[in-house]
């Protein structure tokens, strides 16, 4: 393999593995999930259409999937319900167990507590 990392083609060693490209080489059309999530779209139920491989020094290569952009369908909107939820969530991360105040910031799982409970002596 060159140092370009050879054509970027699509090779597929086996009749129904997927389509292989090369890191940076991923043909027009395609897209990873978050490059989908940037455009306001998602796989929408279709299946991996391609791989991408990034080679790595000293561990196994990166493999990220593509999707079809043509066939991908748009983001569903966040529902009242789902806001709520999510904002109770991250009451919750915030709320410190120990004194029931919310600390501003969600709690350190390290600690299980706010700053000022864990560490009195230092306020």
């Amino acid at each position: 393999m060159s140092v370009t990392y050879g054509k970027c083609m699509a090779t597929a060693a086996q009749p129904g593995l997927l389509p292989q490209h090369m890191w940076r080489c991923a043909p027009d059309g395609m897209a990873t999930r978050r490059q989908l999530r940037a455009l306001g779209l998602r796989p929408g139920g279709q299946g991996v259409q391609a791989e991408v491989i990034r080679p790595r020094y000293r561990r196994g290569p990166l493999v990220a999937y593509l999707y079809r952009i043509d066939l991908a369908k748009p983001v569903r909107p966040m529902t009242s319900r789902k806001w709520g939820a999510l904002a109770l969530a991250m009451l919750a991360r915030r709320t410190c167990p120990v004194c029931q105040l919310d600390a501003g910031y969600c709690i350190p799982r390290s600690l299980g507590m706010c700053v000022t409970c864990a560490f009195p002596e230092t306020t």
